[in-house]
């Protein structure tokens, strides 16, 4: 059976936790995840779950409780934001280090100076290189879907890796939306019963954790990480056709909108793709040929499937919510790589949008198509990289 309410995301994500019921979840305030961990304090409070929840003092201290945890057995889960996210840095490598299949919801919101707390993606882009698996959702619905479905991905045997589900601070944490729950019983169903791996507390099979290992066997470890976060993009599909017959709703590695006979294209991430993709549609109705790319993978990024999928146009617009100052966009550093080996490569300019919660809005997304539309008839490009959006 399955419920359908009117929701924050943030509300959408706790919900999915109370159904999911986790061993342990450690919980520290920052906005906009705050009133995340406060309704799910709530249920537990309440008793609708058996979760060990723990206040910490900091975000590492919160992520260093979630390696414990999970050390010791359990299915674990936390939350963060922007700089909770910075400050747990260092715990993030440990936990995919030691293959921890940690799950945490990260509400995109801007890092320091100067402060801000509303959305954008420089917190995850920060840690993309942590060794976690990152999801990214374009709505609320989209947010609990993937909620779901990292447990399954993150504890599948052949991954067991920790897993980031990413949704848009304010823009989706805050916002009501429609989201269709599924019900209890179907998502204790669809994510099973966890299996504790090598527990720090099967006296009957001692383990030890956290080893030194220099310069004998780093080096292959590492690389057994990234073969590892490398294969899994066939688990996600076949997670996603699971999920897709207890929930009738679609999942892969990307979001591929109109892109068929398109010959402009843009690719963005998370909360923006909505509104862009209903910009698309009015440059339909007057003959232009534009599609939209929304990766819901940034790690592992899937390289030869989104440069198939981009292989057909003329020119494309990677847009940025975060910066790598004096460089390209994360994104375009990506989709870059991801053409650099076609044949016909297409013409890639870069624009950085919404830092900080600035607005995007359906203006933007029109100024971006008719800049391809004008390099795809000329040829000319006059900025590769560009901010839009901003204050005249």
């Amino acid at each position: 059976m399955k419920t359908i309410s009117a929701v924050t995301g943030n509300e959408a994500i706790a919900e999915a936790m109370r159904q999911i019921n986790p061993d342990f979840s450690a919980v520290y305030p920052i906005t906009p995840q705050t009133d995340l961990m406060q309704k799910f304090s709530s249920f537990h409070a309440d008793g609708y779950v058996s979760t060990e929840v723990v206040l910490v003092e900091s975000e590492h201290s919160a992520m260093s409780a979630c390696i414990g945890a999970a050390c010791a057995g359990g299915r674990v889960v936390t939350a963060t934001s922007g700089p909770g996210l910075a400050l747990m840095w260092e715990m993030l490598f440990v936990a995919s280090g030691m293959r921890l299949p940690i799950v945490m919801p990260v509400v995109n919101r801007a890092l320091s100076a100067p402060l801000n707390i509303h959305g954008d993606h420089s917190d995850a882009m920060g840690a993309r290189d942590s060794g976690w698996i990152q999801i990214w959702s374009e709505n609320a619905q989209e947010a609990y879907d993937n909620m779901i479905q990292a447990f399954r991905i993150a504890e599948h045997m052949d991954i067991r890796l920790p897993a980031m589900v990413c949704y848009d601070g304010f823009i989706i944490s805050h916002s009501i939306s429609r989201v269709e729950f599924l019900s209890d019983e179907t998502v204790q169903k669809f994510i099973g019963d966890f299996t504790p791996t090598n527990s720090l507390l099967d006296i009957e099979k001692v383990v030890s954790y956290g080893p030194l290992v220099l310069t004998d066997q780093y080096h292959e470890y590492k690389k057994v990480q990234n073969d590892v976060i490398s294969s899994i993009g066939e688990i996600v599909l076949k997670v996603a056709d699971e999920f897709e017959k207890v929930s009738g709703r679609k999942y892969s590695l990307f979001d591929s909108y109109r892109l068929d006979d398109a010959e402009i294209g843009i690719v963005i991430l998370n909360s923006a793709a909505g509104t862009t993709k209903d910009v698309i549609d009015e440059a339909r109705k007057k003959g232009i040929k534009a599609g939209l790319l929304k990766p819901r993978f940034f790690r592992p990024f899937f390289y030869n499937e989104i440069a198939e999928a981009l292989s057909g146009l003329k020119v494309i617009c990677v847009m940025d919510r975060s910066d790598s100052f004096g460089a390209f966009g994360p994104l375009y550093t990506e989709i870059a790589s991801s053409m650099f080996h076609m044949k016909n490569k297409p013409v890639l300019i870069n624009k950085i949008y919404g830092l900080g919660g600035r607005d995007y809005l359906p203006v933007h997304a029109e100024m971006v198509i008719d800049e391809l539309s004008e390099i795809a008839e000329t040829g000319i490009v006059n900025h590769y990289k560009e901010y839009i959006g901003l204050r005249e």
